[in-house]
Parts: structure tokens; sequence; C-alpha cells
């Protein structure tokens, strides 16, 4: 359990921020901790996986196998301690709070849990640094990870009871595929129905599910969030799951390879409660939707949604792919822009060659998508989903450009969430 702080202290805002006596270590010792952050995540994982290996269940091992879990581990504990070191003032942690907390909720993490993730970390930072570790050092860090750990437990608690997850109960529930349909070479849609044949949940446009399944050979579990693509409020959910490829020594994705691979009509998948605390809808102003590759799904979610509620609200669809033949659910648009007349379109395509348009009324680029030329309207709300690299272009552009940071929001699956 953590520690009792007599002297942590609350900002007038209710900011909470460390001890003066802490603040003062951590600001001491943060530029060792930062310049051995990696080593430090890295022997974290080796002792907790050592002494939990049911965890291997949950953390994506893709990401451990790259370094890019560790790596996004270390930058987000100097992160949090920069935070509470200037007392609040110099990150927005509150959204990104949120955000962790949604993704924790969605693979099932328990408050017990983040005792053991304290302890083992506690011992990597005095594994890693040595003597520089003295008492006083590690009740200053002790604090700064118990700090981050009840802002999220405590944020958690609250989505799984509006989630109707019942206390210490399992966020996952049966679901059977009903149909399977190949997008594209790489991309396959799965509709679902609860196995149970009870009631399907509702969702907002933008909102995730996870996804577990058993690998083959007794490899254990793994877990990947998948955006809704298809309507809310349908009798049915459906996933749109692209086939990860590895690349540059990266391993082919697990699970969308076991998705692709080994699953039919008819099978059933682990699903969790929707959760994503970003919505691909906005207020009701003008929307802007910009999408590369399969960034796309919650923004075809979103059209779905207002073909059916707000017909007539303009919306621009901003979309970048390798080519037509690589554009997924994009037989869909026809439909959807004869329900939505106030729905313009544009693509970029990096190979526009040959690009067939079936139905598709469009402007469309050849090459990488241009922040400059993107349409843009008046006080448009803007959603964004695509690689990181793409969403920090397409981001700095409209900033650029005059849009409010809080008019922009962005999903970012995996560990470049808090870029």
């Amino acid at each position: 359990m953590p520690v009792q702080w007599g002297a942590t202290r609350s900002t007038p805002q209710g900011v909470i921020v460390l001890s003066e006596s802490s603040a003062a270590v951590v600001t001491a010792t943060l530029p060792a901790v930062q310049a051995n952050g990696e080593a430090i995540t890295g022997r974290f994982y080796q002792r907790m996986f050592a002494a939990h290996p049911e965890l291997l269940n949950i953390f994506n091992r893709s990401n451990q196998a790259t370094g890019t879990q560790k790596a996004a581990l270390a930058g987000a504990v100097v992160a949090y301690a920069e935070h509470l070191t200037t007392g609040g003032s110099a990150v927005p942690w509150g959204p990104i709070l949120d955000r962790i907390a949604h993704k924790h909720v969605s693979l099932g993490i328990t408050a017990t849990q983040y005792t053991i993730v304290g302890r083992h970390l506690m011992a990597a930072v005095a594994e890693v640094l040595g003597e520089a570790v003295t008492p006083e050092v590690a009740a200053a860090w002790d604090e700064v990870y118990w700090l981050l750990a009840c802002e999220l437990v405590a944020r958690e608690a609250r989505l799984y009871t509006e989630a109707g997850v019942p206390e210490n109960g399992s966020v996952w529930r049966e679901w059977r595929v009903t149909d399977r349909t190949a997008e594209t070479r790489d991309v396959v849609s799965f509709t679902l129905v609860p196995a149970d044949g009870g009631s399907v949940p509702g969702f907002t446009a933008g909102q995730y599910t996870s996804v577990a399944v058993d690998l083959d050979g007794g490899r254990g579990q793994q877990i990947r969030q998948y955006s809704l693509s298809g309507r809310p409020g349908a009798n049915h959910w459906r996933i749109t799951v692209k086939r990860v490829r590895g690349t540059d020594g990266a391993p082919d994705g697990m699970v969308s390879g076991f998705l692709h691979e080994r699953v039919a009509v008819g099978d059933t998948l682990r699903l969790s409660p929707p959760f994503g605390e970003v919505s691909a809808l906005g207020g009701g102003e003008p929307l802007l939707l910009v999408s590369a590759g399969i960034g796309l799904t919650p923004a075809m979610s979103a059209l779905a949604h207002l073909a059916a509620t707000e017909p007539e609200r303009p919306v621009t669809l901003v979309h970048a792919d390798r080519s037509g033949a690589a554009h997924a659910l994009r037989h869909e648009l026809p439909a959807l822009q004869e329900r939505l007349p106030n729905l313009s379109v544009r693509l970029w395509y990096e190979d526009a060659a040959g690009a067939e348009l079936a139905g598709i009324k469009a402007e469309i680029a050849e090459g990488l998508v241009d922040p400059k030329q993107v349409p843009l309207a008046p006080d448009a709300y803007v959603h964004l989903c695509g690689p990181v690299p793409f969403m920090t272009l397409v981001r700095g552009g409209l900033l650029r450009r005059g849009v409010p940071t809080e008019r922009i929001a962005y999903e970012v699956f995996g560990p470049g969430m808090l870029r």
C-alpha cells in the first residue's frame, strides 16, 4: 500500500503537488532519473514479469520487443514528476490521465496491480541508481508514483462504475462473429453480437473496444484496442482490423495476425465495454474528420451516426492512404454522401494512379497531406486519427492556421499516447 505523506499539499485550485521536502529531492534527482529512465523501466519490466508472469497477458508484447513500452513508461514517469515539481502548471495532465485511465479500464487493470507495479518500479530505481538512492530519495520518488497511481485509480473506479463492471468483476464478455468482410488485402471487418443474446451496449463514435485473444501454442493472452467502426445504436458492433506486418526488425502483429488468420463467422471473441474519452462528433458545429490508413474507422462511425441523426450538418472528410486499393471502407462513401448532402470529401493517395472512386464525389490529390490545403470551416471541431507522425503534422498545421487546441481531438493507441 502507498506510504502516508503528511505534507502532501494542494494548491488553491485543488491541484495535488508534492510535499516540499519531496519536491526538493525530486527536483535534484530528476536529471539522473531522466538520464537512466529506459534502463530503470527495462529492469522494472524484467523484475515484474519474472515475479508475475501472468501480467504478460495484459502488456503488449510487441511493444515490449521493440522497446517502445519502456521508453513510454520512462517518459511518463519523468513528465509526471516535472508536472508535480512545477505545481501542476507545466503540463495539462487532466486530459492525459483521463486517456490513460480509459486505456487501463479497457484492459481490466485493477487497483491491486498498482501495488505490484510500484514495488518493482522502486526496486528497479534502486538497482540502477545504486547508492544514490538514499532513504530520502526513495521516499520522494515513491510519493511521485503513488500520487500518479491514486489519481488513476480514482478515475478508473468511476469508469468501471459507469460501464456497469462490478467491483472486482471482469470487463470481458463473449461476442459472436456474425459476418467477416475482406475490405482490402490487409484489412478485415468483423460484425459481432453478444454471445449471450443480451443487449448491445451503446457507444459514441470515436470510442473503442479491447479484444482479448488466446494465442496459439499456449503463448497466453494478448489484448489490443480497436475503434468501433459501425453506427452507434445498431444491433451489432463492428471492428475493422488492419493486419500489422513487421518492418525494420519489429515483429508482425500478434493479435491482428490471429484475427486475420484464425477468426471466422461463428467464432467468439472476448470484448471489453466501449471506452475512450475522445468523441469524433463534437457538439454540432462544422465537423472536420482527418484520418490516415486504418485511422479512418472512427470517422466512418461518425459519418454513419450523423447520417442517421444530423444529416444536414456540414462535414468534411479528409483521408490519406497509400492508394485507392488500400483505402478500406471506401465503398460505403457513396451511400453516406447521398444521406449527408453537406459532406465533402478530400482524398490524398501516395499513389493516385488508376484510383477507382466508383460513385464517390471527391477531390483527390497525390502525395502526403498538406495541412495548408486541408479544407477548414470557421469554428470547426476537428478529429484526427492515424499514425502519430501524421497527426503531429496535421495538428501542427491546423494550430498555425489558428484552430484552438481545445477544438482538435485526436486518438492515439499504444505508447505514443502521451505525445
